[in-house]
């Protein structure tokens, strides 16, 4: 009896059909044939390998502010209009156009202990629309567009015939020419006053009360003469080329932009993730979502959807599948985790903000069977 039980019950299914059951998504072959169809006109298909890597990762490497302003290096303080200038006149002796309205004392000159040299203090004046103060017995002179020291000289010679032995001492004392605009989402807009020993990027924001983001998510906009460029405050941080000198009339912005991605499929969670850091690759996004499922997950269909701009798609060699010229093309990544070398490739994927990476279902029999 105990031999029979066995004999009876493989008998007992004579006829068995199998079938596969469904999940809910595609599986990798259904992903590849839609691509193999639809990418005709819908989107491109990239096979992740070495060359695409590559071709990637030089795409997203920043650009380095220093390569894109054309005028580099430590600005020159100039005047300019609005700026508040001080003004103040000596002469060698008595008799010329200098008041005894303020003098000072030279030791060593004849007279005494030190003889006296009237001197004239002007009234603080801010540069006029035509780029010019007035100063008495020169009239207006023009100052804009110059440095305090040439300033100095050009009164000097105005005032030779008038004065003896002029000397002219020019002081800025508010400056809106050689000032640079900034302002953020987490900090109330400001011009800062630049120095005359230079000020470069982070010395302005700190001068303006600095960010609150945290880093990874905070991108500053640099906009001069026309042009903009917006690089990662990491790497301006990181990176002493990128923290360039600031000049006059430059905007400033700080943008707070956290990046992320979203996961779906055959992986542990299927959420919208923050990258947490200003750069993150496919192998760690996938740690972020918990890793694949053992159970559910198929390791030939790890899937990226992105949307690539024109030169991404000239650096890759595929088609732009879009008729509005510079619009981006939909792109579908397919990455194979079953061969070990995919590993080294995840991990030198460059990861963006908005990406989506689908991970396939593994598609498991389901059987039926009817008695004899």
């Amino acid at each position: 009896m105990k031999t029979a039980l066995p004999i009876f019950c493989l008998l007992a299914f004579a006829v068995i059909g199998c079938t596969a059951v469904p999940t809910s998504g595609p599986t990798a072959s259904q992903v590849i044939d839609q691509a193999k169809q639809e990418g005709r006109g819908r989107f491109d298909f990239v096979e992740i390998d070495p060359a695409v890597v590559t071709a990637l990762s030089a795409r997203t490497a920043p650009v380095p502010p220093e390569t894109v302003f054309s005028r580099q290096g430590k600005p020159s303080a100039r005047i300019g209009i609005g700026d508040l200038l001080s003004v103040s006149i000596w002469q060698s002796g008595a008799g010329g156009v200098a008041t005894s309205s303020g003098s000072t004392t030279v030791a060593g000159q004849p007279g005494g202990a030190g003889a006296v040299n009237p001197s004239m203090n002007i009234p603080d004046q801010v540069v006029g629309t035509d780029g010019a103060i007035s100063v008495p017995f020169a009239g207006r002179v023009q100052v804009a567009g110059r440095t305090p020291y040439d300033v100095q000289k050009v009164i000097e010679d105005h005032l030779a015939n008038r004065v003896i032995e002029p000397q002219v001492i020019v002081t800025v004392a508010r400056s809106v020419a050689d000032t640079a605009s900034i302002s953020g989402e987490d900090m109330g807009g400001s011009r800062v006053p630049l120095t005359v020993g230079g000020d470069r990027l982070l010395d302005v924001i700190d001068q303006a009360g600095g960010t609150k983001s945290p880093l990874y998510e905070t991108f500053v906009k640099l906009t001069r003469n026309g042009e903009t460029v917006t690089i990662p405050m990491e790497d301006i941080v990181s990176n002493p080329a990128a923290n360039i000198y600031v000049w006059p009339h430059d905007m400033i912005t700080l943008v707070r932009r956290p990046e992320t991605f979203s996961v779906f499929g055959a992986t542990v969670n299927n959420v919208d993730i923050p990258f947490g850091s200003n750069r993150l690759d496919l192998a760690q996004a996938i740690a972020k979502a918990g890793g694949l499922q053992d159970s559910r997950a198929d390791p030939d269909g790890v899937f990226l959807f992105r949307f690539e701009p024109p030169d991404v798609l000239r650096a890759l060699g595929i088609p732009a599948l879009v008729s509005q010229p510079g619009a981006p093309t939909p792109v579908l990544y397919h990455l194979n985790l079953r061969e070990a070398a995919s590993y080294f490739l995840a991990k030198r994927f460059p990861m963006h903000n908005d990406d989506m990476i689908y991970v396939a279902m593994r598609r498991w029999p389901r059987c039926r069977s009817s008695l004899i």
